[in-house]
């Protein structure tokens, strides 16, 4: 057995049976073990940001690590976009990155990096293997640090370690790390401030805390004690539809987030990071909490939210209360007829839902109204980009597609971010996964539209506009997804739309809906 065996086997040993890839030459006695393992999924990404963006959509479904196989530090550097919004989303991921041979580095070849450097931006550990004897123990490691709390960890494997011989000894399986238990005094502490409260209390969730069972345990506290609740601007994901407790989320624009939250006298943080700002504006502030308002965490990033919360419940002795606020299901009569908006594609895709379903949302400025309707669609799970980084739509639904072959997964997709990782459709055509992505195809970066006056610049000159329009020429979708193996149709009325949303539910497999409006 050589080291890249071992790695191999390490990985299997903990359930890591999926690896999205793209490797090089250094990798290629890793492929070779690939090869020797049919266990593991092979996945390839046309792109490392597709690559990278996949493996997040996986762990955000199964919450549990995918590999990724890159090539050296050029490699990582091109999936470190998605590397960024997966470290923001708080996910399990272990990256093997190839680098030379050991015994090459000093020679300066072309393709030689700083890869500790370049993985320590995105990563919360990173370790470089020394030797075949060093892969077994380095895995087991980067395991751990994936789960213990959960997030990037990144194993730089060199050419000389993977062919290397060591012995074959049989890989343990590890125990999955358990959350961090609930500190009873930030619960005693929390309950107080919601009981002393002078005005509006709320509570914003993330992580575990945005899943239907807390959300059950959070929304039976807002009943008992008037409490609002809330979720962040870019969730990871969170169980949403009719029947289950619905939540409001903090909006993009600042002035809108501003007012939404200018009420709160305390606000209570489970899992989530206050709220601040996307970007700075002139005269505007960075906090989103108003002056004097108490922020409390009541848990943490890996911490046990869900104990947390039926801690806190019980400290307020919240126990008969009403039940609480539960959303209900959107009619699938509602039909929008005549030129196709951004507003009436939310409107149809958010009643037509089906069970089960998984929503990836890069629709940036065009699907802002979709998380507000969907509060009464059917039951599914919502993710969407969690760091900015544009580009994570199609990947991200790559990923959720190979974790759930058995349910539909629905991307809402602007057209300028698709265009970064578009290569995410041949790898959904290849896989044949069950994918229906909506491209806005409004083709303009809207948001940098909307940036410029958010900043105080009303008039968009002709350099500007050049920067931020994306119709000279434009992009013909359809063509574009069938030459990437995808079925594709165009739609300009909401006639068409509905339609071809409709067919898309009833087949199985990718389909492309370029929706123009």
């Amino acid at each position: 057995m050589n080291g890249a065996d071992s790695l191999c086997d390490t990985l299997l040993a903990n359930d890591v049976r999926v690896c999205f890839a793209n490797p090089g030459t250094s990798e290629m006695h890793f492929v070779a073990a690939l090869d020797r393992k049919p266990e593991m999924r092979c996945i390839l990404g046309l792109s490392e940001g597709v690559v990278t963006g996949a493996a997040d959509g996986y762990a955000r479904m199964t919450d549990h690590p995918a590999a990724t196989l890159l090539h050296t530090g050029p490699g990582l550097a091109n999936g470190l976009a998605n590397l960024h919004n997966a470290r923001r989303a708080r996910i399990p991921m272990i990256n093997i990155v190839g680098d030379h041979a050991s015994y090459h580095l000093p020679l300066d070849a072309p393709l030689t990096s700083d890869i500790e450097g370049l993985a320590g931006t995105m990563s919360n550990w990173v370790h470089r293997i020394r030797s075949p004897e060093d892969i077994v123990g380095a895995t087991e490691a980067a395991y751990r640090a994936s789960l213990s709390p959960p997030g990037v960890a990144t194993l730089i494997l060199p050419a000389d370690a993977a062919w290397g011989d060591v012995e074959a000894d049989r890989p343990i399986r590890l125990s999955r790390p358990e959350p961090h238990a609930v500190n009873m005094d930030s619960v005693r502490g929390v309950a107080a401030a919601i009981r002393d409260a002078p005005g509006e209390v709320g509570i914003l969730v993330s992580g575990a805390a945005a899943r239907a069972d807390c959300l059950e345990i959070a929304g039976a506290i807002a009943a008992a004690r008037d409490v609002r609740l809330f979720c962040e601007m870019q969730l990871p994901r969170v169980e949403r539809g009719h029947g289950r407790v619905a939540l409001t989320r903090i909006p993009y624009p600042i002035d809108a987030a501003l007012d939404l939250l200018a009420d709160i006298d305390v606000l209570v943080l489970v899992g989530a990071p206050e709220p601040v700002a996307f970007f700075a504006y002139p005269g505007k502030p960075g906090r989103l909490v108003r002056k004097g308002c108490r922020v409390l965490t009541l848990a943490s990033h890996g911490d046990d939210l869900k104990g947390a919360l039926e801690a806190l419940r019980d400290e307020l002795d919240v126990r008969q209360s009403p039940p609480p606020t539960r959303s209900q299901r959107l009619s699938d009569d509602i039909v929008p007829f005549g030129h196709l908006t951004e507003d009436a594609i939310a409107v149809m895709v958010a009643a037509r839902l089906p069970d089960n379903a998984i929503i990836c949302d890069e629709g940036v400025t065009s699907a802002r109204r979709f998380f507000e309707l969907s509060a009464d669609s059917a039951p599914h799970d919502y993710l969407m980009n969690t760091g900015g980084s544009i580009g994570c739509g199609i990947p991200l639904a790559t990923g959720a597609a190979v974790a759930c072959p058995d349910r539909k997964v629905i991307n809402l997709q602007a057209d300028g971010s698709a265009m970064y990782t578009v290569q995410g459709l041949w790898t959904q055509a290849r896989e044949d996964l069950d994918v229906i992505t909506i491209i806005f195809a409004n083709r303009a970066y809207a948001v940098l539209h909307a940036e410029m006056r958010n900043v105080g610049v009303n008039g968009i000159g002709e350099n500007a506009r050049r920067m931020m329009d994306l119709d000279h020429p434009a992009w013909d979708w359809v063509s574009i997804a069938k030459g990437m193996g995808v079925d594709a149709a165009g739609a300009h009325s909401c006639e068409q739309f509905a339609d071809l949303f409709q067919s898309a539910l009833r087949r199985r497999g990718p389909f492309l809906i370029e929706a123009i409006i």
